[in-house]
Formats: C-alpha cells, structure tokens, sequence
C-alpha cells in the first residue's frame, strides 16, 4: 500500500498558495533547493507531474490544481489525492475556481458568477476567498480560474494577466431602522457624526467614500472597519451603523440584511473586473460571466 507524504505535500501547497518556490521556501525557512527537490520527490512518489514550465515561471498542471484543491481544504487528503492521482474517478469533469476579493461585495459576486451556472451542464463551482494579492498568486500557476475584484490588476503585479470589465454600479448609503429614518431626512448632512462602517484602508471604495465625504463636508463617526464585505453588512444588520454599497444589489440587501437606503451618491461608482491569464477568454464558465456582465452594460446603456 503506497502511503502519502504529508511533508511533501505541504511544500506543494505552500508552492501554490505563495505563487512560487522561492516565496514557498521563504515562507518555510528552508532554502530553495530543498523545497525543490521535495517537489520533485512528490511528483515521482504520485507518478505525475504537478508543475510545468512557462518561460521561467512554474504553471500548475490540471492534476496539480486538483490536488491543490483538496490539500487546501484538507478534507480527506490521502485516499482523494491519491485518487486524483490515479485518474480522479468520480471528479466532476468541468469546474469552475473563482477567486474571489474578500472586499467584493457577495451578492454581487454571486449576480457575477450565476450566468455561468445556468447552461445545461453546469459546472462544480469551487469558490476562494482572500487577498487579491494572494488569489492573483494562485491565478498566476492555475490554481484559480478567474478572479473577481472591484479594482484592474495594478501594472505593478508580475502577472502575465488581463483584466476584463464587468460592469459597474451606483454607491448609495443603507442602514436598517431607525437609524435609516434618521439619516434619510437631511441626508447627505445627516451624516455628519453619525455611526459609520467602512470598508479596510486598502480598499478602492474606502479612498472613493473618504474623498466624497471630504467633498461633502460631513465628518461621520466610524465605528466599525472590516476587510470582509459580508461582515460588514452582519454588524450593520444589528444596528451598528450605515455603510456604503452598490446600488445594484438594493433589493438583496433589503431581504438578506434589512437594510435601506438612505441616500445616493451621485459621484461615487464601484466597478468590477474579471482578472484571467487570457487576454480572450476560453474557459466556457468564465466566458458565460463575461458576456452575461457585458451585456447588461449594454441594456444599462
């Protein structure tokens, strides 16, 4: 009976999730030859190669990223990999990885990605959630997809990547009662030290909401600061403030959350992209997101 290393296995992982070898061996505190080798060891011990060479980059091959999978979420690790290894019977044969910024705001993600499940053969989708910057790293050796995010991939990024416009939408300001009733009157002036959540430092809808506000003259009290979108909108639901969101997702956050809006912001968009290693799409999930977005830009304009 073959027996897997789980030594080994944990140096792939970190491989992928860290978007290289020497990342990976950084990330260890051991030196890059090592984790190399124990990549190779790996790769001869399953009988297959997880990795292949892209120019001078490391691509993860389409076993890797199975096996990736299932080492990321540790569930059933031996008797699966080795599985995936020998073939990956029972795998669904499409999947979908979606990657998604952990500050993307959910339902919108999910009015992004649900076109993509409704063909009739849809696919397994497999969601992540985190930093862009770790997501592009994973996009970058195949883990991912597609990654979805409210901002282009910065020039800056060592990617071979593209960004792809999916639409964009109004910013408008909720809150559940009574503090919507309250803040609906004078609004936007209303705001001025009233309880606010707001998006983290690094977000592009923190900058735009602190230039509006500036712009406004009105000094809200912040109360609360999250890098999750959803646990935002959890903590407004009990009452703890108002927070800016996208127009477009009004009536979800009126049903999910109890939350409504108080006023627009005329000034203010979110924008949303779609970051692949193609510059023409051909995944068919990622493609069917792409043109369902565009057209409804198009309906809107």
């Amino acid at each position: 009976m073959k027996w897997l290393n789980y030594h080994h296995l944990l140096y792939f992982w970190m491989t992928v999730k860290e978007g290289g070898v020497t990342a990976a061996a950084r990330k260890l505190r051991l030196a890059q030859p090592t984790v190399s080798g124990q990549l190779r060891e790996l790769e001869s011990q399953l009988g297959a190669a997880l990795f292949e060479r892209d120019g001078r980059a490391l691509r993860i091959t389409p076993i890797g990223r199975r096996i990736f999978e299932h080492a990321d979420e540790i569930f059933a690790l031996g008797e699966q990999i080795m599985s995936v290894a020998a073939g990956g019977k029972g795998e669904h044969e499409l999947r979908l990885v979606v990657g998604c910024a952990d500050v993307m705001p959910k339902l919108v993600a999910y009015r992004l990605v649900e076109p993509a499940l409704q063909g009739p053969e849809p696919p397994l989708l497999v969601v992540r959630q985190g930093p862009v910057d770790r997501l592009l790293a994973e996009l970058a050796v195949g883990a991912v997809d597609v990654v979805l995010a409210d901002a282009p991939m910065s020039p800056a990024v060592r990617i071979r990547g593209y960004n792809h416009l999916l639409g964009e939408s109004g910013i408008g300001v909720f809150a559940v009662e009574p503090l919507a009733q309250q803040l609906q009157a004078s609004f936007p002036r209303s705001l001025d030290g009233a309880p606010l959540l707001v998006p983290g430092q690094h977000t592009v809808l923190r900058r735009s909401i602190e230039g509006w506000l500036d712009a406004n003259e009105v000094a809200p009290r912040i109360v609360g600061e999250f890098d999750d979108s959803a646990l935002l909108k959890a903590f407004a639901h009990g009452g703890m403030g108002a927070f800016f969101a996208p127009l477009v997702i009004r009536e979800g956050l009126a049903s999910s959350y109890g939350a409504q809006l108080v006023g627009t912001c005329a000034s203010l968009h979110d924008r949303y992209y779609a970051i692949s290693l193609e510059r023409r799409i051909t995944h068919p999930s990622v493609a069917a997101i792409s043109a369902a977005a565009r057209a409804a830009m198009a309906a809107r304009s």
